[in-house]
């Protein structure tokens, strides 16, 4: 069923994990700025910015969870990288519709948004069936992409803000 509208009117922040927040992809004698935690017995390097950001485009959107993480991403990452508490998370299920629609997120995506909600999307795995399924959105939609190295960045979180804006002001 899909999600009820937020009552303040804000669109949907559908938030990855790794590659957002949790860094990777560099090289050992490169190493970003962050904090090491342990989940699940997997080190991840959590990006030293990323909560901070979260709170600042909390003010804008309903932050959601997307991401492998599932109910992970809210037990561990307000304690480990100052993120949001109490967000809700999207549950998948990687074998549905994944044929159909070419991303294993989209099903769940379409279940929890609807149509016609407005929602941004951070992620770094962005793939050529996302970017035909936000075309063909009905609701506004933004895909912003970040390179798992970095995760959100202060650039990120600006043209979140600017869209957010924008369509506030069209309403």
């Amino acid at each position: 069923m899909p999600d009820a509208p937020d009552p303040a009117g804000r669109p949907l922040l559908l938030v990855d994990v790794d590659g957002v927040i949790s860094l990777f992809g560099f090289a050992a004698h490169a190493q970003p700025p962050g904090r090491w935690a342990v989940v699940d017995g997997i080190p991840h390097l959590l990006s030293p910015t990323a909560g901070a950001h979260l709170h600042r485009l909390a003010a804008r959107f309903e932050l959601v969870w997307c991401t492998g993480w599932e109910e992970k991403a809210d037990a561990e990452l307000p304690h480990h990288a100052g993120a949001p508490a109490g967000l809700p998370h999207l549950g998948f299920d990687r074998h549905a519709g994944r044929g159909m629609q070419g991303h294993w997120k989209l099903a769940a995506i379409d279940e929890h948004a609807g149509p016609d909600r407005a929602l941004a999307w951070l992620d770094d795995a962005f793939t050529p069936a996302c970017e035909t399924w936000a075309v063909a959105r009905r609701g506004p939609t933004l895909l912003v992409p970040t390179r798992p190295h970095e995760g959100l960045t202060d650039v990120h979180v600006a043209a979140l803000e600017r869209w957010a804006d924008a369509l506030r002001a069209a309403a």
